[in-house]
């Protein structure tokens, strides 16, 4: 199990660095207009984005 976790991080961070790497300008964009969204907007990404993981999870498993 550690070392799944361990894969599964690895891959998060790959995924993640891909936009900066290519386009940091439009990451840096896209980032400041993330930090205007109201605190709802962003819990309400984020529970999204966790229940798609769930979701996810269901679906692979």
């Amino acid at each position: 199990m550690g070392s799944t976790l361990l894969v599964a991080f690895a891959l998060m961070l790959v995924i993640e660095g891909i936009l900066p790497f290519i386009a940091p300008a439009r990451w840096r964009e896209t980032f400041l207009q993330l930090a205007r969204l109201a605190d709802g907007q962003i819990r309400f990404i984020g529970l999204t984005s966790m229940l798609i993981g769930v979701l996810l999870l269901f679906v692979v498993i």
